[in-house]
Parts: C-alpha cells; sequence; structure tokens
C-alpha cells in the first residue's frame, strides 16, 4: 500500500503561485504555477530559490487544482513557469487535468527537455522560449547556463516549437557583462534563419547573483533598428 508521500512524489511539485496576471500568457488573465527545479544556473536567474528539485514543497498540487476550480469564469488561462517546468515528469499530467477544467494553457521554458516538451505541445495554447545566447555559439551559451549541452537543447526546443505552429515568442534576457551587442545580434540573426517570426528583447537591469549596472545606450539606436527589420514582431520590455 502507498504513503502519503508517495502520492505526493506522484504530484507536480510546486514552487510557488502568482493568482492573477495580465502579462504572463498574451491576450488572457491567468494564473502562474511556478514549477519546483531548473537544471540551469543562470547568474541573472529571478528565481533561484527554484533551482533546486526538492523532495517536499510547501504547496501541494492538489490543493492548487482545487483552487484553480474556484477560479473557472474568473481567469482565462494558467501558466506553468519556473525553475523550469519541464524538469517535472509530472508536468504532462498535471496540464491535462488543469485543460479538463476548462483552461488555456501557456508554458514558460528555457527548453532544456526536448523530449517532453514535443510531446506536451499538442496540449499548448502559447509558449514563451528562452533563448540565451546565439545558438551557434554553445560555448557562450553554456557559459550563461553553467550547463555543457544546454545550447543544443534549446535549438531542439526552439524548431520543435516553430515547427508545432503553437503561438509563441521567443525572448532573450540581455546585458552586455554577458551578451555584448554584436553577440545579441548573431542570436537575433541566427532565429531568423531558424524560422522564429516574434522577438521579445528583455533588457536586464538587475540579477539575483551580480550587478548589472544600467547600460543607458544599449543596444545601440543602430542595433535596435536592425533588431526591428529582423522581425514580424518585435518588442522590448525590462526583466
Amino acid at each position: 500500500m502507498g504513503s502519503v508521500l508517495d502520492g505526493v512524489a506522484r504530484e507536480l511539485r510546486v514552487g510557488g503561485l502568482t493568482p492573477f496576471t495580465s502579462i504572463d500568457f498574451p491576450g488572457r488573465l491567468s494564473a502562474v504555477v511556478y514549477v519546483q527545479g531548473c537544471p540551469l544556473r543562470c547568474g541573472y536567474c529571478h528565481n533561484p530559490h527554484l533551482q533546486q528539485r526538492r523532495a517536499g514543497t510547501a504547496m501541494r498540487w492538489a490543493h492548487v487544482l482545487d483552487w484553480l476550480e474556484r477560479r473557472l469564469g474568473l481567469i482565462d488561462g494558467v501558466v506553468f513557469s519556473g525553475g523550469e517546468p519541464t524538469v517535472d515528469p509530472m508536468l504532462g499530467q498535471a496540464i491535462g487535468q488543469v485543460r479538463a477544467l476548462g483552461f488555456s494553457i501557456g508554458l514558460h521554458t528555457a527548453g532544456t527537455h526536448p523530449r517532453r516538451l514535443q510531446a506536451l505541445l499538442p496540449d499548448m495554447d502559447w509558449i514563451g522560449l528562452d533563448i540565451k545566447a546565439p545558438l551557434d555559439d554553445l560555448a557562450v551559451y553554456d557559459g550563461i547556463t553553467g550547463i555543457r549541452g544546454s545550447g543544443i537543447h534549446a535549438g531542439a526546443c526552439l524548431q520543435a516549437v516553430l515547427d508545432s505552429g503553437v503561438a509563441y515568442e521567443v525572448r532573450t534576457t540581455a546585458h552586455p557583462l554577458w551578451l555584448d551587442e554584436p553577440a545579441l545580434l548573431k542570436l537575433a540573426q541566427g532565429l531568423v534563419r531558424r524560422g522564429a517570426r516574434r522577438f521579445v528583447l528583455q533588457i536586464a537591469r538587475s540579477t539575483a547573483q551580480q550587478s548589472a549596472p544600467i547600460v543607458p545606450d544599449y543596444p545601440s539606436p543602430a542595433a535596435m533598428r536592425q533588431l526591428t527589420g529582423l522581425f514580424e514582431h518585435f518588442s522590448v520590455r525590462q526583466a
């Protein structure tokens, strides 16, 4: 007979919850479920407390699901974020449960698990995919994430998303401490060659693990003009 802890182990590991947001899922009022665990170690991570994959978390998925059921008619969608949500093998089951309630599904991912993402795509309504560096410069990519092979996985996830037809945005958190202007433009040009048409540049102002001073002229006006011309949809936000 299984124990209560066995049941918890088979649940999505929830690291936090935002009950209402209008900015994390374009066009939809949503809740955000933060999944515990991330294999990457990016120096600018805003949620380092979610990096460790803990056996027990303060918030039970069963309780979150009950709460979501009471939110029907108040919000339109649920976004799974992190951490890195695809690290959790129970993510697919959790998405199915939320979709069965009638919610649209959004996903924030850094593209760490291509096979899992591929399996999830039929249940997705929108994906925000983080690309950290030029995908054809794997040494730089792995230097930012701290994980060998992360650029290869991200490239495979990008192609899967683009081939799926699911609505998406590709976004990059940028600062000259880790992406100088030539590298940023190289990244963007590589995305276009792979077929990306929507790109959001997130300008970093501060980081959790290091100081990132404000650089008023980054990217330069000339670089911004190039970026704007590369994509059908291009926007800038502050990270």
